[in-house]
């Protein structure tokens, strides 16, 4: 079975977000793999052990993103590919680059994280379904491959839902698929060696007009102060109405 993973590089979840004249800055921040796209690593390595074949990495991004593309290399990804973004490039740019790449090539499946921890927006994965006219599933929890379906279990509000699709599909990870490996040391050794391969935007002819633009980023107030209100249960429920409707102004 021939798999793609689409992955996306963020901010650890663990960094400081330090915004200065308009821009984040990332130069000392570490970047990783977005978590959800590593359960999607994760799955597809599980699926390639269980009915073989390949497993493939795609990002759009610069040079940065082979930091990421390498990790899945090292956790068992056979290949590994960079795609160079244009600037300003939107949500609905990524999807046509990864689309426009995709297309043509022979791969039964799809795998991509259901949202990217930075933007939160869980477009760009399902952009790339719609443009390559695939059936997509999204915030898988339990994956099954067989008989050329796959039969996903999908978070669904809090609830299970259970779809089947014929295949090739795209499917988005959800957290609690799967617990993603880490790295072996051959692995990483065994990566630090495998050529990424690098394509430029302009080579796919791909529309790289954007549809949005960042009009102004700024650092979050943080004026709230927690209240804590003493007195009985009923003393306090009385307390915390009078603030919502005095204070808040929300009732």
């Amino acid at each position: 079975m021939e798999i793609l993973v689409l992955l996306k590089q963020t901010f650890d979840t663990e960094a400081k977000v330090t915004v200065k004249d308009g821009r984040i800055l990332d130069d000392d921040v570490t970047l990783v793999i977005n978590p959800y796209d590593e359960y999607a690593v994760e799955e597809a390595l599980r699926i390639r052990e269980a009915v073989g074949g390949t497993v493939t990495v795609v990002s759009v991004g610069a040079e940065r993103v082979d930091e990421a593309l390498r990790r899945a290399l090292a956790m068992g990804a056979d290949e590994a590919v960079a795609i160079t973004p244009p600037e300003n490039a939107d949500a609905v740019v990524v999807a046509s680059l990864l689309a426009a790449w995709a297309k043509g090539k022979n791969f039964d499946l799809i795998l991509a994280g259901n949202v990217s921890v930075d933007t939160g927006a869980g477009q760009t994965a399902l952009r790339v379904a719609e443009l390559l006219g695939l059936p997509h599933v999204a915030a898988a929890l339990k994956v099954e491959i067989g008989g050329g379906t796959a039969t996903v279990h999908r978070d669904a509000e809090g609830d299970t839902e259970v779809v089947s699709v014929p295949l090739p599909a795209l499917i988005t990870a959800q957290q609690g698929l799967n617990e993603p490996r880490y790295p072996s040391v051959p692995g990483i050794m065994k990566a630090k060696r495998k050529q990424i391969a690098r394509i430029a935007a302009a080579d796919l002819g791909a529309d790289t007009t954007p549809r949005t633009a960042v009009t102004s980023v700024y650092q979050a107030e943080q004026n709230r102060l927690n209240r804590m209100i003493s007195g009985t249960p009923e003393e306090q429920a009385r307390e915390l109405v009078r603030l919502l409707r005095t204070e808040a102004k929300v009732v």
